[in-house]
Parts: C-alpha cells; sequence; structure tokens
C-alpha cells in the first residue's frame, strides 16, 4: 500500500531562497492528506504534478500564517474549478472564524461543503480514523497552541500467494486473508498460512511542525516509523530557539533518537540560511538516516 509524503514547503515565517512556508502532501493508499498550507501551496501542488482535486483531509497545525495562508487561496480555486465533494479540515477552532470571514467579506458561497473539526492543543486525542489509517495530535510546545499529527497505518489483511491460490474458490479468500483456516466441502482443510503471507508492518508519520525542545511531546511519537521535526536553527543560536520556542538540527536528531525512529526528516528553516548542508550535518552527526525535508522531494515512509 502507498504511504508516502511529498513536501512542498520548508521555509520557517516567510517565503524565501526557493523555499515556501510549511505544507507537505500525504499520500496513503491513493487517499490525499495535505498537512499545514502555507503561502503559495496551491501553486507548488501544480509545481509538482500533483491534483489538489485529490485532496479530501486538511490538518492544520496552528494559526501562525506560514501553516495556514495559502489555505483560503487553495480553498478558493477548488470552488471555482467546480469542486462539489466535501472538505474535510481539522484545525483550531478560530481557524472556522477566519475562514467565514474571508467568505463572508469576499461574497463567496462555496460549491462544495467544508466539514470542519475543532482541535485543541491540551492532550494527544484521536481526531480521525478510516479503513487506512488513524490520526491523532501531538501537543507540541510552541507560543501559541499547537499540535502535530501522527499517522498511522491499520493493520492489513494477509495477502494472497497466488500462484497457490488459482485453484481456490474466490469464496474462501476472505478467510484466508483474515488467517482463517477453511474446510472444503470434500473436507480438505485449506490452511491460511500456506496460501497467504502476512502484509507488510504497519508503517507511522509523525509531523512535528513548530516546538520548543522538551520531553512532554515525546512519548506520543514513541517508535514511530519516520518522524519530520522542525530544525529551524543550527544549535549556535540554541538561545534563540528557546525565545522563539523551536527547535535546532542538533535537538531534532536527539528527539529522532529518544523515539527510536527510523528516518528522521527535517525542515522549518529559517530564512538566515540560504544553503542547509550545515544544517542538515549538524542533524545527521547525531542521527545518521537524516533527509532534508525540502521542495518537490517525496519520501517513503
Amino acid at each position: 500500500m502507498k504511504f508516502e509524503v511529498t513536501i512542498l514547503g520548508s521555509s520557517s515565517a516567510t517565503p524565501v531562497f526557493n523555499r515556501n512556508p510549511s505544507a507537505q502532501l500525504l499520500n496513503c493508499n491513493e487517499k490525499c492528506y495535505l498537512i499545514d498550507c502555507g503561502e503559495g501551496t496551491q501553486q507548488q501542488l501544480a509545481k509538482f504534478n500533483l491534483k489538489a482535486a485529490r485532496i479530501d483531509y486538511i490538518f492544520i497545525s496552528h494559526l501562525h500564517g506560514d501553516h495556514y495562508f495559502g489555505l483560503i487561496g487553495l480553498l478558493s480555486s477548488l470552488h471555482l474549478n467546480g469542486r462539489i465533494k466535501p472538505m474535510q479540515i481539522f484545525g483550531p477552532k478560530a481557524l472556522l472564524e477566519i475562514l467565514e470571514i474571508q467568505f463572508k467579506y469576499s461574497d463567496t458561497v462555496l460549491r462544495y461543503p467544508i466539514e470542519f473539526f475543532p482541535i485543541e492543543a491540551d492532550e494527544p486525542k484521536l481526531i480521525f480514523e478510516n479503513s487506512d489509517l488513524t490520526v491523532k495530535t501531538i501537543v507540541l510546545n510552541h507560543r501559541i497552541p499547537t499540535t502535530g499529527f501522527l499517522f498511522q497505518q491499520k493493520k492489513r489483511q494477509r495477502k494472497l500467494i497466488k500462484d497457490k491460490a488459482e485453484n481456490v474458490p474466490m469464496a474462501y479468500y476472505t478467510a484466508l486473508k483474515k488467517g482463517m483456516d477453511v474446510e472444503l466441502p470434500n473436507g480438505e482443510i485449506l490452511r491460511s498460512e500456506d496460501y497467504t503471507v502476512a502484509a507488510d508492518a504497519p508503517r507511522s508519520y509523525a509531523y512535528c511542525s513548530d516546538t520548543l525542545f522538551d520531553e512532554s511531546y515525546l512519548p506520543t511519537i514513541m517508535g514511530c516509523d519516520t518522524l519530520y521535526h522542525e530544525a529551524t536553527f543550527m544549535h549556535d543560536l540554541l538561545d534563540r530557539a528557546r525565545e522563539t520556542h523551536h527547535t535546532t538540527a542538533q535537538q531534532a536528531a536527539e528527539v529522532a533518537n529518544i523515539i527510536g525512529a527510523k528516518k528522521l526528516l527535517i525542515g522549518h528553516f529559517s530564512s538566515r540560511y540560504k544553503t542547509l548542508q550545515m544544517l542538515f550535518e549538524e542533524a545527521q552527526a547525531g542521527f545518521e538516516n537524516t533527509e532534508l525535508a525540502v521542495e518537490g522531494r517525496t519520501f517513503q515512509l
């Protein structure tokens, strides 16, 4: 099952040096989930040949503009392009008021319904579930209420071994994939383990947008496979990171080590850095399997 994320924006605060503010597109089993929606997100989708019309779920971490200023433009373009299916949006309660004011004073009535789900940054909560995955909030430590998001695949049924299952009536496929042995009318027993193999282990992706480094949010993301963690500054600016409730690249690596992540993606880079190599090297020195979450890159999770 496809489980991948494409980076649309990697900059903090302002777009600069060909880096856009925060936005990512998660694809899970061909369902698309937009994570944050900084300025220019719809242009980034077009640039990387990703269809905005396929997005049915949007998750906004907090109400600093670099994480949602692109949302009204995206929603408006979908309206102009004839969208009629609902859009589910998960974000801080005040976000709905912001959207309603925008539409009110532009005299816009969307062709499609918005289903809004307010989230609170008080404790980790399950906020979404379908047949493919669950989404849980991660309570972060930022200057305003902020949540990250933990996307966890659900366990899949066992997979049929095609060559062996060719002569098995299709009526028995479901039971075999559920791990059940079945008995044929002639008394023959078909053992699930003989005709199926275990599905791939469920994977998880933690999105930690803006946060001061502390240990309060670590239990929520413990053991996740891929961790995206903000790394706004290098560690020589630790005081600045603390003042603004952000994290250094070195601290992001420390988080990855503590939780036992398999891969670390760092992003949300300060505009003071024209190149990112030093940030990458600082994080990689502490956690070897580190990647830069830069525009246009797609990561298999």
